[in-house]
């Protein structure tokens, strides 16, 4: 089974990737969760979200102490949450950012994403959407195939900004 946990900010699309990645899971033809983890937070909090995704049903539904990978959707976080808490030895992390961030011991790889979704205006209350650009960098990452991503997409959106930005993700994330 392999285990993301997603840290971001209440109203980036945190809760949202979850659950586009594991759509995409899904429709690359393995099983897949995705849960929310949050309290009475408001917009801008800190929010955790986790996704399993593996060959056979999953039976687990709680949260993630030892994952396999961890997303940063807003590196402001990492201020105030230990994000590499559990994480596994050689485990992966995938930061939005425009500044390369490293940190021994793991496979580390970052994108701007809120670039990406400000170029393409994909904006809702002031605040760049960050759920449809990081799905294409999980999918160029290799967790999803891009196929699968795009299709989640377009099954929870219709407006094909969100497409256009994770296919930019896709793109610029240098592996």
């Amino acid at each position: 089974m392999f285990e993301i946990r997603i840290h971001s900010r209440g109203g980036q699309g945190g809760v949202t990737a979850a659950r586009l990645l594991a759509l995409a899971a899904i429709h690359d033809g393995k099983y897949a969760t995705a849960a929310p983890f949050y309290g009475a937070e408001r917009r801008g909090a800190p929010i955790v979200s986790f996704v399993r995704i593996d060959e056979t049903p999953i039976r687990v539904y709680s949260q993630i102490k030892k994952p396999d990978m961890v997303v940063v959707l807003d590196a402001s976080v990492m201020d105030v949450v230990d994000v590499l808490q559990g994480l596994k030895s050689g485990g992966k992390v995938l930061i939005n950012s425009q500044q390369k961030k490293e940190f021994a011991g793991y496979a580390f790889c970052n994108v701007d994403l809120t670039g990406i979704a400000l170029r393409e205006k994909l904006v809702v209350s002031g605040s760049p959407i960050l759920n449809t650009p990081v799905i294409g960098a999980l999918a160029k990452m290799g967790i999803v195939s891009v196929d699968s991503a795009k299709k989640a997409i377009r099954e929870m959106f219709t407006d094909e900004r969100n497409v256009k930005v994770a296919e930019a993700a896709y793109q610029e994330l240098i592996v």
